[in-house]
């Protein structure tokens, strides 16, 4: 039945727009269906791609502050029959209102049990004093000289065209008309990047290899960061005279989602930017951004969304890399607890622990891939030693190479790559200088 996340609606009527503004004032957000009556009768919708279009076209036009990024519109069956779904997220720049009656109690409005509600003059005065003005929309970009071509080609990839207008229309520009924060993390270049970091052990202490992803588009960013812990992912696999078994480090869905996440919702208006860090028994994400504990924790896990950054949310929508709001969490939460994210003051963890499934099943396959004749050891040493003395010979030629561009120059698996580094950094023949970003190798001696 209808409650305060939920309300039908028979037909697209004239308090359609009430009922939104009132969604997105409550923390909680929630859900109007059209085509169904209010004693969960479904009747149904005719014209559902004209619907979908009016409903976008309303809430685009009769709602301030703009609410494009917190809303999607969504064609369901029940049944034998149409209805839409529109799903509203809570917004940070509460009190929403309806554009023809202003920011007053004829305009504003807000959940209460289950019926859309004025909001008092108080209210309205109180959220309009805590409005969030210090966000990625109204920041000015560090620098005006952005282009955004590669954002124009993900655009064209999904059959989107974005015409001269596009500024104004994702909303990259303050009301002073020129590019905002959110822009230049969407621009082609920019000064931010995600480092991507990984360990040998449990700890911080020996870092095997450091890669920074970015100062270009953060939907390009965002894609290297995924083939680059795609890659990381291992599939561990044996066949049995019954069945293929395997086993991924991480979950692939729930991976995704989560570095989704860290990256659309992050709180950038501090210039922090998403960690991402490999250890020997985990993958530990680290996000900017403060959740407090008690309900708002509790929507978190919910899924309740509550966009931090809407206007980049928008565009990974329009780009397919999101399907709808709130349906990450799920996703994630149906492969790891919630005991897998930690809340601080100022950042949000979550760690993925490597499954132990995979790991089990890479120790069998290996027992039993491992050749125990002599001339095998042997054949495997000899391999070892010259492809340690390769390593060597990159790094006294280049010593500001990273591990990965060595594995490409020499054409060694990032495996193979990762542990002949163990093996010099524990046999002490290389070591590193200086910080992860700018740092050296050095040589210590030669091998014997």
């Amino acid at each position: 039945m209808e409650s305060n996340r939920i309300e039908y609606k028979r037909e697209l009527s004239d308090s359609f727009e009430r009922s939104a503004v009132a969604f997105l004032n409550y923390h909680e957000g929630g859900v109007i269906y059209i085509g169904i009556e209010d004693d969960n009768k479904v009747v149904g919708v005719s014209g559902v791609d004209g619907l979908q279009l009016a409903i976008k076209d309303r809430l685009k036009n009769n709602i301030l502050p703009s609410c494009l990024g917190l809303f999607d519109v969504i064609h369901e069956k029940r049944g034998a029959k149409d209805i839409i779904k529109v799903t509203l997220a809570s917004g940070s720049e509460k009190p929403y209102y309806l554009k023809k009656y202003g920011m007053s109690e004829k305009g504003c409005f807000t959940r209460i049990g289950s019926s859309s509600e004025p909001m008092p003059t108080r209210m309205i005065e109180d959220l309009f004093a805590r409005r969030t003005r210090n966000s990625i929309g109204r920041i000015r970009a560090p620098r005006q000289d952005l282009t955004f071509e590669q954002l124009k080609i993900y655009y064209n990839e999904n059959g989107l065209e974005i015409n001269d207008k596009f500024a104004n229309n994702l909303e990259l520009l303050t009301e002073d008309g020129v590019y905002n924060y959110a822009a230049y993390l969407l621009a082609d270049r920019n000064g931010n990047s995600v480092q991507v970091a990984k360990y040998s052990g449990l700890d911080r202490i020996e870092l095997i290899d450091s890669n920074e992803y970015g100062y270009c588009s953060l939907i390009k960013t965002c894609k290297q960061v995924l083939d680059r812990l795609d890659v990381e992912n291992k599939t561990a696999n044996k066949i049995t005279h019954k069945e293929r078994i395997s086993h991924s480090y991480w979950n692939r869905v729930a991976l995704r989602e989560a570095v989704i996440n860290a990256i659309i919702h992050n709180d950038y208006t501090n210039e922090l930017v998403p960690k991402f860090e490999i250890f020997d028994d985990r993958l530990e994400i680290t996000s900017a951004g403060h959740i407090s504990e008690g309900k708002e924790q509790a929507d978190f896990f919910a899924g309740y969304s509550n966009p931090r950054n809407k206007i980049i949310m928008r565009v990974f929508k329009d780009l397919k890399m999101v399907e709808y709001l709130g349906s990450g969490m799920p996703r994630i939460l149906k492969a790891y607890p919630k005991e897998s994210f930690e809340f601080s003051s100022n950042f949000i963890r979550m760690s993925l622990p490597i499954s132990m499934a995979a790991l089990e099943l890479e120790k069998t396959t290996e027992k039993s891939s491992a050749k125990p004749l002599k001339k095998g050891r042997e054949a495997t040493e000899k391999t070892t030693e010259k492809t340690t003395e390769k390593i060597l010979s990159v790094l006294q030629k280049n010593p500001s190479i990273s591990v990965n561009e060595i594995a490409e120059k020499l054409g060694i698996s990032h495996h193979t790559i990762d542990w002949n580094f163990r093996k010099l950094r524990k046999d002490k023949l290389i070591r590193r200088i200086g910080p992860d970003k700018g740092g050296q190798w050095e040589v210590l001696r030669s091998i014997d």
